[in-house]
């Protein structure tokens, strides 16, 4: 079982004039089940880095735990087929949990983990409280730095990005990378939880598309801005109006453009 995020691969490159071997860097990824009391919550593919970030944001953003103190232990256990996220709850959590699972009357259909029924994946945002103001030149700053910080992807050229940056450092404070946007996510709000950044004084930037679930975990994390390269779909745009999210999207080097609550945004 592999415990690296990427590999070097022998393959032949072909061109129109003929054909050579070469190497290339690409990334790897492994079967991820996050447990809690050894009952299996999840299993998610991923990219085998960042783990404890991944467990820890998993487990904010699902809502398994309100708060870093209810996760009561944390091991990453390796095994044959993948890796386990072996992890502990405070007493509560733990019986709201059990209780979550036995209302599960059969599997989910809505492609979001743990989630028993459609209300439960559409459910309402936490409304964001963020006074954060960004002059544009922030907005490009930032979607630029995340372009030079993905040293995974530099090598593969497969992988998305999900940073934090700080308003009032002017920089990237955390940068995580995974073969899917929600995992990179999930991991950056756990490193963002474990190094104390407020949260809801930055912006959260990626590389992707911005779906519904992108924009309900930036909600829990409280960050103000999300800002991604790619267009969201109009659910997402309907839930951050709603959420008094800022959504900034299709990030160039020359423009972006803003879907909502403009008035984060200083021109």
């Amino acid at each position: 079982m592999t415990t690296r995020p990427a590999v070097g691969w022998q393959s032949l490159r072909v061109r129109r004039d003929g054909a050579m071997a070469t190497e290339r860097v690409i990334p790897d990824e492994v079967a991820v089940a996050f447990t809690y009391g050894r009952s299996t919550y999840a299993v998610m593919m991923a990219t085998p880095a960042s783990l404890e970030d991944f467990a820890l944001g998993f487990s904010l953003n699902e809502g398994v735990i309100d708060s870093p103190a209810q996760l009561t232990a944390l091991d990453v256990v390796r095994q044959r087929l993948g890796i386990e996220l072996r992890m502990e709850l405070a007493e509560a959590c733990d019986v709201a949990l059990f209780e979550r699972r036995r209302a599960m009357t059969g599997p989910a259909g809505c492609g979001l983990c743990g989630i028993e029924s459609l209300a439960a994946a559409m459910r309402p945002l936490r409304r964001i409280e963020s006074p954060v103001r960004v002059p544009a030149g922030q907005i490009f700053a930032a979607m630029e730095a995340l372009h030079v910080n993905q040293p995974l992807n530099a090598k593969t050229r497969a992988l998305h990005a999900a940073a934090f940056w700080s308003v009032s450092q002017g920089q990237l404070v955390a940068v995580r990378e995974d073969v899917g946007r929600h995992n990179a996510l999930d991991k950056l709000c756990g490193a963002v939880v474990r190094c104390g950044v407020p949260a809801q004084m930055g912006i959260v930037v990626m590389t992707s598309r911005i779906s519904i679930e992108l924009v309900q975990k930036t909600t829990m994390l409280g960050a103000g801005i999300l800002a991604a390269v790619s267009v969201p779909t109009a659910q997402a745009v309907r839930e951050a109006e709603n959420a008094n999210l800022t959504l900034v999207a299709v990030a160039r080097d020359d423009s972006f453009e803003v879907f909502t609550h403009h008035e984060r945004i200083l021109c």
